[in-house]
C-alpha cells in the first residue's frame, strides 16, 4: 500500500476526500526488461503517449506539483466509445518510481479520485509497473462499483503497452 494511502484519513473522518480500500482499482504489476530510468522516461513522454499508450492518447502537462494534466481517454464503459476529455492535476512525482495525479472533489462532480503510477527498481536492466486508481470519499464505493472493472482493463492495457514500449526503447538504446 502507497504511503499516502496508509496516512489518509477515512471516509469516516473526511466524507468528501477520505479513503476507502475498497474502492481502489489496481493493475495487474508487469515485470518489464527494462530499467527504471527508461519506463520512467516513457511516462514522462507525455506527447508520444499517442504512440504506445491505448487508453490515454493524449497528455499535456509540465509535470510540476499541482500542474494540471489535461487528456484525452478512450472511453472504456462504452467499449471503444467516443473519447473523452479529462483534467487532473499532479499531486506525485518521484523520478523512477512514482507519478501520481488526482481529479479534484467539485460541487458540480462530487467525484474525486487519484491515480498512482508505481514503478519498482528490481535490478539495473529491469523492474515493476503497476497502476492504481483510488476513488474518495463517500461517493467512492460507488465509483468504483460503476467504474472498477473497466478503469483495471484500460490499465492492465497501459501495463502491457509501458511494458512493450519501455523494452522496445531499451533494446534498440
Amino acid at each position: 500500500m502507497l504511503d499516502w494511502m496508509k496516512a489518509a484519513k477515512t471516509v469516516a473522518e473526511d466524507p468528501v476526500m477520505g479513503f476507502d480500500p475498497n474502492a481502489v482499482t489496481r493493475s495487474e504489476t508487469v515485470a518489464i526488461n527494462a530499467p527504471a530510468s527508461v519506463v520512467w522516461q516513457v511516462l514522462t513522454d507525455l506527447p508520444r503517449y499517442n504512440e504506445w499508450n491505448p487508453f490515454c492518447i493524449r497528455a499535456v502537462s509540465t509535470l510540476e506539483m499541482g500542474a494540471p494534466v489535461e487528456m484525452t481517454l478512450i472511453n472504456y464503459a462504452t467499449a471503444g466509445g467516443p473519447t473523452v476529455p479529462n483534467l487532473e492535476y499532479v499531486c506525485g512525482f518521484e523520478p523512477e518510481r512514482l507519478l501520481s495525479w488526482e481529479f479534484p472533489n467539485l460541487d458540480f462532480w462530487p467525484y474525486p479520485a487519484r491515480r498512482d503510477q508505481v514503478i519498482t527498481p528490481t535490478g539495473p536492466d529491469s523492474c515493476t509497473y503497476y497502476s492504481t486508481d483510488a476513488f474518495l470519499g463517500a461517493n467512492g464505493i460507488h465509483v468504483f462499483r460503476f467504474a472498477g472493472p473497466w478503469v483495471k482493463r484500460a490499465f492492465d492495457d497501459t501495463a502491457q503497452a509501458l511494458k512493450a514500449r519501455a523494452e522496445q526503447l531499451h533494446a534498440a538504446g
